[in-house]
């Protein structure tokens, strides 16, 4: 036993030791060994940028060198922020899928799902300025392209219906501009800006305009998002397929009564309140009015709650209370 603990201490000192002799060879390195060293451990490289870019169809003029350098600003912030570019394509492979199709079903280019990209990095945001959700839309806007939007109801959070009100929007600027490139300045802008502003400068391209510091990133924000994204692993992102965001799959529910509590609500339904938000964050507050009887349509998560089933009798057995709204009190969202 005595042999052991000899043997122990003695390897202990020796480690002891060893831990200080590397720590007085590191710490008298030379300056120059050390540059040495991190130069041949580190490394941030030049981009180089494709010879032809488009956006939406519409060609980037990279000969201008302005235009080429500020694509190439672009790209850099992007490649080089690399937590955040990988959030982005990790979302993406859940949110992209229920933009894609709404966008073509209006005839709106597939590059403008890269734009709710650079808006909100496909999260519920809320931007200083009140615009808010995926597409970071305002208020007025909302409700002037059909949103539901009031205390207890938002439908800038529901991505659906925002994408909807976000096509019809482009729709109109393309058809005021002439342009998709335009148009998707003017979501920035809005569209009597770029008008005026087309007027004063006597263009009618956004890559000869002379724009607030905003607007002139935009664009070529959407444009390194997109060649990013189309090419993750040329710029160095290397990720698995279980490594991204999967879908959810869900069912739902239509409610057009007054709800009580949506605690209550998601506990009939297996699943709790947190969750219910998730899938539904348009519902602002955990009670639902609905003096005119409204149809909602709720999002419920299948997997880990219910048996496929048990899914069919989900909606008939629901079972809904109502008390008077002035009883009840708001919860923060």
């Amino acid at each position: 036993m005595k042999k052991l603990f000899r043997i122990s201490v003695l390897v202990l000192a020796l480690m002891g030791l060893f831990s200080v002799l590397t720590f007085y060879t590191y710490d008298k390195s030379t300056d120059a060994d050390f540059s040495m060293s991190f130069n041949e451990k580190y490394a941030i490289y030049a981009l180089a940028i494709p010879a032809n870019l488009d956006f939406a169809g519409e060609s980037v003029p990279l000969k201008d060198p302005e235009i080429y350098e500020r694509v190439d600003r672009e790209m850099l912030v992007n490649t080089y922020w690399q937590s955040q570019s990988l959030l982005f394509f990790k979302r993406t492979h859940r949110y992209f899928q229920v933009i894609e199709p709404i966008l073509k079903k209006h005839n709106v280019p597939d590059d403008f799902k890269y734009l709710a990209v650079i808006e909100s990095g496909l999260t519920n945001v809320v931007s200083p300025a009140g615009a808010t959700g995926f597409w970071q839309i305002m208020e007025s806007t909302g409700k002037e392209y059909g949103l539901e939007i009031n205390k207890e109801v938002d439908e800038r959070y529901h991505l659906e219906k925002s994408t909807e009100a976000a096509c019809k929007y482009l729709k109109e600027a393309h058809k005021e501009l002439g342009s998709w490139t335009l148009a998707a300045a003017a979501y920035n802008m809005g569209i009597n800006g770029v008008q005026k502003q087309l007027k004063r400068q006597r263009t009618n391209s956004y890559y000869g305009l002379a724009l607030n510091s905003e607007t002139a990133r935009y664009v070529f924000r959407i444009i390194a998002v997109k060649e990013l994204m189309s090419n993750p692993q040329k710029y160095g992102f290397h990720y698995r397929e279980k490594d991204l965001y999967s879908p959810i799959p869900t069912y739902t529910v239509k409610v057009d009564t007054a709800v009580e509590s949506f605690g209550a609500f998601a506990d009939k339904l297996g699943i709790n309140y947190r969750i219910l938000k998730y899938h539904n964050p348009w519902l602002r507050y955990d009670y639902l009015p609905n003096p005119k009887g409204k149809t909602y349509v709720i999002e419920i998560p299948k997997e880990g709650y219910f048996e496929l089933s048990e899914l069919e009798d989900a909606e008939a057995s629901l079972v809904i209370d109502s008390i008077p709204n002035s009883s009840l009190d708001s919860i923060p969202d």
